[in-house]
């Protein structure tokens, strides 16, 4: 019998700390427990590899900057993000730096298992990572050249102001895009879109 996958959790919040080492637990996970960066970062070089759940808030390193030194390390675990409301552009910030997804607090158990999963299979080859990055591009497609541009814009971090500004449009009409493009790619949040547009061009970001 194989040994259980470990997950590192990475948070200042001590109830979410528990919640999480719970969650993953029960799910057949081992987890380790670290309450900010700089502790993880101290054994990071003798763990096992895994996956790092990586609170992007901590008050004592945050999780831009912990990402940045386990690359400048040569530590390659993989990393999802986690964020509070409002830290959407700090998680694109960290995928476009290498981490592998990204999940807004509070989340549901599913979408966190899903983001392990997938963590845990860049872990095991980036066979992974291709498979998903197909699987986004694909979903793209389905959407109409107006609605990939007001894509890019929330991927750039730009409101719905900016976006219709630089596209000639209505503010309104850029909100019509928007929730057209989420019902195409079944996403219930920006998080979520902003997730499959990016697994679509990290491929063709490090050809």
């Amino acid at each position: 019998m194989s040994e259980p996958f470990p997950i590192y959790v990475v948070d200042d919040d001590e109830a979410i700390r528990r919640s999480l080492s719970f969650m993953l637990k029960t799910s057949g996970f081992a987890v380790k427990l670290f309450d900010g960066g700089l502790p993880f970062l101290k054994e990071a070089a003798d763990l096992e590899p895994g996956c790092v759940l990586l609170d992007v808030r901590m008050p004592d390193m945050d999780g831009l900057a912990v990402q940045r030194e386990l690359r400048a390390r040569g530590i390659m675990l993989p990393v999802v993000i986690m964020t509070g409301h409002g830290d959407i552009d700090m998680a694109v910030t960290a995928m476009k730096a290498g981490a592998s997804d990204f999940i807004e607090k509070p989340f549901e158990k599913a979408a966190l298992l899903g983001c392990v999963d997938a963590a845990r299979r860049v872990a095991v080859a980036d066979r992974g990572a291709s498979a998903r990055a197909d699987d986004a591009r694909a979903r793209l497609n389905i959407l109409t050249e107006r609605e990939r541009e007001v894509l890019d814009g929330l991927v750039e971090g730009l409101p719905n102001k900016t976006i219709a500004y630089d596209l000639g449009i209505s503010p309104r009409t850029v909100e019509i895009h928007r929730a057209n493009l989420m019902q195409k790619l079944e996403v219930k949040s920006l998080a979520e879109a902003l997730r499959i547009a990016f697994h679509a061009g990290a491929e063709k970001d490090e050809a």
